[in-house]
């Protein structure tokens, strides 16, 4: 009984001692692997003349990978700790992955939808793109999800298969709209004139790379008459410029009297006459 008590307390030292010995070495393999990805990244990067966003996108795609990949090991060898059999386990996960494999079409089609998303460089972390339904910044390009920021500050986990068609207002300059309505009172050729000499005063702007230029008349309805300048900015500068063209717009019409359009409304009153006899 002695010497079998003394074979399970070795056997289970010795486990406790390999069990520590591997969480010891995930801890710290951990780290460095992913510091070491990064530079090897930046290195490459620096080497290639590739774009910063472009070096994003691919080093957290290997973060991702790694850590698969240290996962798995780090399962396999805790299994040879306590020394099971990992032959049938795998043998019996095959069995089963047949079982669900319909039910994983959706993952393989992500993680293939996922690679021709890189291969073919459609986004890259850090752009500003429209798809699945949503507006944002890409913050990740995974292997089955890419996640992409919205402007109210919601993180989107979208599956890859998902993203079928993707709008990525990134890639070249980017334009800057403005419409502006005013009433039917409005002296038309004062107000151009006044929308020219602000547009005028942008063109030294540096986040304008053409322009802005008044197109001219873009609308009439009912109650205003809209004009419309366009100018082209560098990416992700358009939505600023757009907030000071407006604001010195407002500022020259103000200061020319050109006033903006207001609804009117006209009642008619019916006079009821008495006939008299």
């Amino acid at each position: 009984m002695s010497f079998n008590l003394d074979t399970i307390l070795e056997v289970s030292l010795g486990i406790g001692l390999q069990l520590i010995l591997l969480i010891v070495a995930y801890v710290l393999i951990n780290p460095l692997g992913r510091r070491l990805i990064t530079k090897i990244i930046n290195n490459f990067t620096k080497k290639r003349n590739v774009s910063e966003a472009r070096s994003l996108t691919l080093e957290k795609l290997l973060l991702n990978v790694f850590s698969y990949i240290l996962g798995f090991i780090f399962i396999t060898m805790l299994f040879g700790i306590f020394s099971l059999d990992i032959g049938p386990l795998l043998a019996s996960a095959g069995v089963v992955g047949l079982a669900i494999g319909f039910g994983a079409q959706g993952l393989v089609s992500d993680v293939v939808t996922g690679f021709f998303i890189l291969l073919e460089k459609q986004i890259d972390v850090g752009e500003y793109v429209s798809a699945a339904g949503f507006d944002g910044i890409v913050e990740e390009v995974g292997l089955r999800t890419t996640k992409l920021r919205s402007f109210d500050g919601t993180l989107n986990f979208i599956p890859n298969r998902q993203l079928e068609v993707v709008s990525n207002h990134s890639r070249g300059t980017m334009r800057a709209l403005v419409d502006i309505n005013i009433s039917y009172q409005t002296n038309l050729d004062k107000a151009l004139t006044v929308l020219q000499d602000v547009c005028q005063n942008f063109v030294t702007d540096d986040r304008f790379t053409d322009g802005p230029n008044v197109i001219g008349v873009h609308q009439i309805d009912n109650t205003s008459i809209t004009l419309r300048v366009i100018g082209q900015t560098e990416n992700m500068k358009q939505w600023a410029a757009e907030y000071d063209l407006r604001k010195a717009i407002k500022q020259a019409f103000d200061d020319n009297n050109i006033g903006s359009p207001f609804t009117q409304h006209v009642n008619f009153v019916k006079k009821e006459t008495k006939l008299e006899d």
